[in-house]
């Protein structure tokens, strides 16, 4: 399957985790890809056709840098159809115990850059016909225990994800997001890790496991896709049906 044969896609956070299987998906179905991430790529494995891949150190938080990320790609590539937006970062503890830095940069990460890459992307976007996805989370429908940096900076994410929808649909452009829940990456290292914690997610998925990268990575695909022509304005759960509990205990 060559969905994207001659497309140009940017993925930020792309070093690993479900950034890295994001871009390797594209890579998979023909697209260019940009390898965005704040700290350096650095060698990708053999056998990756490196004519089709542009690596990018960028820090998503800041303005002049996601403004030149979006340049050097069209200079480079040529255009651009696709921007994923999948960097991000969590804070956790409880609200007394978070720095006021912390919960700025929470913010300055996955609300601020997604306002910064789709004000800098749209003409191009505009352009192809292209589309954005944006990495939201579960956490941004619901909230959890200790994690509101997290909740408030995901939840701002799933609605400025429905506004730009709204206001880029004019313009040919779809925007959506998707909402992982638990997922095996660096991230969610600490879960994946703690055996009894891990066994509550089992118990609270109904498919009894935690996401893998590509089950993100699919998915991203396709909304990135022309199978998805007529989505916009959809923060779809990637989750394995833990969002269509009620939030009451298996009995």
């Amino acid at each position: 399957m060559a969905r994207f044969d001659g497309k140009t896609v940017i993925v930020t956070g792309a070093k690993s985790g479900m950034g890295a299987a994001t871009a390797r998906r594209f890579l998979s179905e023909g697209a260019n890809v940009v390898f965005a991430n704040r700290s350096e790529i650095g060698e990708l494995e053999e056998g990756l056709p490196q004519e089709r891949i542009l690596k990018l150190q960028v820090d998503v938080s800041d303005r002049e840098q996601v403004n030149r990320m979006v340049a050097d790609t069209v200079d480079h590539f040529g255009g651009l159809d696709v921007l994923v937006n999948n960097a991000g970062t969590v804070e956790t503890g409880e609200i007394e115990e978070i720095a006021d830095e912390d919960w700025r940069q929470v913010f300055a990460t996955d609300v601020d850059a997604l306002f910064y890459a789709a004000r800098a992307t749209i003409p191009h976007l505009e352009k192809s016909g292209g589309c954005i996805v944006n990495t939201v989370s579960v956490s941004g429908l619901r909230a959890d225990w200790g994690m509101s940096p997290y909740n408030a900076a995901k939840g701002a994410a799933a609605l400025l994800t429905q506004a730009q929808a709204l206001d880029f649909g004019k313009r040919g452009v779809r925007v959506n997001g998707v909402c992982p829940t638990a997922t095996r990456t660096n991230m969610a290292q600490g879960v994946m890790e703690d055996d009894a914690l891990l066994a509550k997610f089992k118990e609270r998925i109904p498919l009894g496991r935690p996401g893998e990268p590509e089950d993100i990575a699919a998915a991203i695909a396709f909304l990135a896709s022309d199978d998805a022509a007529f989505i916009t304005g959809v923060n779809l759960p990637v989750d394995g049906g833990l969002t269509a509990s009620n939030g009451q205990p298996p009995q």
